[in-house]
């Protein structure tokens, strides 16, 4: 029933705005919201069998208790959390996914305390979902590797910084050489690494399929998506491309299928890449990987272009653009895009 509940607020959100029955959404003040709540979608159950089982305290001083590691788990669901603004200015809501080893912590408050993108795009009017794929933040974890297969992968503190054009390659962490000009909160990176949790390699069939399932439930909508988090948005679309009105890839790590590329003919695409590309070692490799994917898609008949923010004057952005400085910026462009695309009003 939640869902339904859910659909409803946004249809008369929207109603009372088309009518002037609310205020429209504030860009500075407080966020007013029609509804807001949470839920897990997809995933499976899994029965393990054959492990040992253990005697084990479960508190410092308490009892022992028997842990059975065997029987049937919930298990590959995502967590999403929603908001849906008092004013609604959009025509579908907004499915904010995230890119590797991160989760939907990376759209909400900034690394130095700014508002992020979930709180851009709702002021905006925008109903706003915000997931944590599978294996990430509260969409929990399971047996590995009887679930997850394989061993998971962290990310070294160094890595983010040296990979994702906050510094200039191998060596900058270690004396804290941010690029020239760059837009990334520096003084903060030591919060944005807490972000990062663990994650495989190896659960992409489980991703996707979560993501399917929850776009069947809350789409139509527009997905954006970042780094990783774009391959999923893709295989969404190519899987459901009735549910999908359009896919903003931010600086996209992850593709579709070219050989599917004709079923997101009507769906339109924006890709968005920042700043110091050339200078990088692996960026200008991965960028051309989805210049060639957007060629692919235009070929099979579809709209899909490429918005380098340096070229329409924004310079100095990260691997990160929902968390540097001109995040807001950077967040215009995006929703003036929608707007052109008759998704926003």
């Amino acid at each position: 029933m939640r869902i339904f509940s859910t659909l409803a607020a946004i249809a008369a959100a929207s109603a009372l705005a088309a009518c002037g029955g609310t205020p429209a959404p504030s860009i500075d003040g407080p966020i007013r919201l029609a509804s807001m709540g949470s839920f897990h979608v997809g995933g499976r159950d899994a029965t393990i069998s054959g492990q040992p089982v253990r005697e084990t305290p479960i508190a410092p001083g308490g009892p022992v208790a028997r842990i059975d590691p065997n029987g049937v788990f919930a298990v590959e669901h995502a967590y999403v959390q929603y908001f849906v603004p008092a004013a609604v200015r959009s025509e579908v809501p907004l499915l904010l996914m995230h890119g590797g080893g991160m989760t939907g912590a990376a759209f909400e408050t900034t690394p130095d305390g700014r508002e992020g993108w979930l709180n851009f795009f709702l002021r905006r009017g925008w109903p706003v979902y915000n997931a944590d794929a599978v294996e990430r933040g509260r969409a929990g974890f399971a047996q590995s590797p009887l679930v997850f297969a394989g061993e998971p992968v962290f990310l070294a503190k160094p890595e983010p910084f040296e990979r994702f054009r906050i510094g200039g390659g191998p060596g900058t962490y270690a004396k804290r050489e941010a690029l020239e000009g760059t837009q990334f909160p520096v003084d903060a990176y030591d919060a944005f690494v807490k972000q990062f949790v663990p994650r495989w390699t190896t659960t992409d069939a489980a991703v996707l399929a979560a993501y399917v399932a929850l776009a069947e439930r809350i789409c139509p909508c527009v997905l954006l998506a970042h780094a990783q988090g774009a391959q999923f948005a893709f295989r969404v679309a190519e899987t459901l491309p009735d549910k999908v009105r359009a896919i903003v890839a931010i600086e996209p790590a992850g593709f579709g299928d070219p050989a599917k590329a004709a079923s997101l003919a009507s769906v339109p695409v924006a890709s968005v890449y920042g700043d110091f590309i050339d200078q990088d070692a692996r960026w200008p490799a991965i960028k051309g990987n989805g210049l060639r994917y957007l060629e692919a898609l235009r070929a099979a008949g579809g709209t899909a272009e490429a918005i380098d923010l340096p070229q329409v004057g924004i310079l100095g952005n990260s691997h990160l653009p929902m968390m540097d400085k001109n995040n807001a910026a950077v967040a215009e462009i995006v929703n003036r895009w929608l707007a052109a695309r008759g998704l926003w009003r």
